[in-house]
């Protein structure tokens, strides 16, 4: 009895040796015994990145930003390659958290997730140089690559009890690099998330949406199964917050509110005429960045967007040139050919950047410029508006999530007879920013920041937010 008693003993002694040990010296410390949210997150376009002027953006970035700020404490950020690293490092308590990451049945049996934030259809990614695949047998037995550690591995284990013939391999790479992949051939299908599939779009000409894949996938952030009680509440009540006060639909609105705005064909032709018309005119947007400060692919794209860089472009009511300028505009800026394409190019940058700044000092970036590109579109006495109309329907003037509501309204009587400056195609300046957006994004991934002059260019990423 006495020996069995002292083996009890050692049993319980060696547990209790093993539960501390997954909490020893180099575990994160609690959130009360430090000045900092520490934050597990994988490291892509969509969660946590750098951008060319070396900035951390993502919407996990801003996401958990905005909490460690709601908490009082400084954020820092582990990166990693994939989500199976990230849970494995919650799991070795590296991190207070860890963020976007896919709620899946496999996930949930090793972790403990908050409220889910953000929902994308998986889908089958073909290249579009061949037959598109009709269903999921179409796609047996050929080279389908996912990112590692994602839900999709779940999906087509699923679809493999009805094809055994299914087979995929999970690469530790990003899903942007497995569709950059696809476009070059170097693999038959990619299962990834829709959103992923929009955005490569803008990009890669001949890529398409094979079919959807299950049902639609869901992130949340993750806490380990020793989450603090308290820790898990705060999260919960954070994203009750900027559920409720609109701060979560502008961060998803930031990052993905513009990439199906185009079609495949303006796509191509875009990337057709950034080789083709954009080389005769780079010196001049480059000399507009150095006058205005605004980034030179952000002129480029309004550009593009207004005349399609035809310097001869004239419309029915004689807005003309490739930033397309009224007379009154060309007069103010002193333009004395409208033709004319370097006059036009930095008056076109000029007055734009006089609307950005008479927009009120409170509006922060990139929701400045966006609101800016629409007074461009419209005039600034309709974008005055459109943000009293904001108002009266109990949103904010401030925001161009909330201004893409009440813009398009400006064209109903309903509306536009109780406004100062009466009716407006507000649908049209809509449009035409969100349009600006995606050509922009597209001429950042293409082509190089303007580095010449003495000027440092001031430019605003598309998927950004102001810090």
């Amino acid at each position: 009895m006495r020996i069995l008693l002292l083996f009890s003993l050692l049993v319980i002694s060696g547990f209790l040796t093993v539960a501390c040990d997954s909490l020893d010296k180099s575990s994160v410390p609690l959130l009360d015994k430090t000045d900092e949210l520490i934050v597990i997150t994988v490291k892509s376009r969509d969660t946590y990145y750098q951008n060319y002027e070396g900035k951390h953006i993502g919407l996990e970035f801003d996401l958990a930003s905005e909490f460690a700020k709601e908490l009082g404490k400084k954020v820092r950020f582990i990166s990693v390659s994939d989500m199976d690293e990230a849970i494995s490092t919650l799991e070795e308590h590296q991190g207070h958290l860890a963020a976007g990451i896919s709620v899946t049945t496999k996930n949930q049996q090793r972790i403990r997730f908050g409220p889910i934030y953000q929902r994308a259809q998986p889908q089958v990614a073909y290249n579009t140089d061949y037959p598109k695949p009709r269903n999921i047998q179409d796609i047996a037995g050929k080279n389908i690559e996912i990112v590692k550690g994602t839900v999709h591995a779940e999906r087509l284990s699923k679809a493999k009890l009805k094809v055994p013939d299914l087979r995929w391999t999970e690469m530790e790479t990003s899903a942007e690099e497995l569709l950059a992949r696809l476009s070059e051939g170097r693999n038959d299908y990619v299962v990834t998330n829709s959103t992923h599939i929009s955005i490569a779009k803008n990009f890669y000409t001949n890529l398409g949406v094979a079919m959807n894949l299950g049902k639609e996938n869901t992130k949340a952030w993750a806490f380990s199964s020793y989450v603090e009680p308290e820790l898990l509440k705060k999260a919960q009540r954070f994203f009750k917050k900027i559920k409720g006060n609109g701060t979560l639909n502008r961060l998803l609105d930031r990052y993905y509110g513009h990439i199906d705005q185009l079609g495949q064909e303006d796509v191509n032709k875009f990337l057709k005429e950034t080789r083709t018309l954009l080389p005769e005119l780079r010196s001049y947007f480059y000399q507009a960045e150095e006058i205005t400060n605004i980034d030179w692919r952000l002129i480029a794209a309004l550009a593009y967007q207004e005349s399609h860089w035809d310097r001869m472009a004239t419309s029915s009511t004689n807005v003309r040139g490739i930033m397309m300028l009224t007379e009154d505009t060309a007069d103010r800026m002193k333009v004395t050919d409208r033709l004319d394409a370097r006059q036009s190019i930095l008056a076109g940058a000029r007055y734009l950047l006089i609307l950005k700044d008479t927009l009120p000092s409170r509006i922060d970036e990139p929701d400045r410029t966006w609101i800016a590109l629409a007074a461009y579109n419209q005039g600034y006495g309709h974008i005055e508006d459109a943000r009293i109309l904001a108002q009266r329907m109990k949103l904010s003037p401030d925001l161009w999530v909330d201004l893409k509501i009440s813009l398009p309204l400006l064209s109903n009587r309903k509306y536009f007879e109780k406004l100062k400056h009466g009716y407006a195609r507000g649908g049209e300046a809509v449009f035409l920013t969100e349009s600006v957006r995606t050509y922009y994004n597209i001429l950042l991934k293409h082509e190089a920041p303007h580095t010449r002059g003495s000027s440092v260019s001031s430019s605003i990423e598309p998927n950004s937010i102001n810090r």
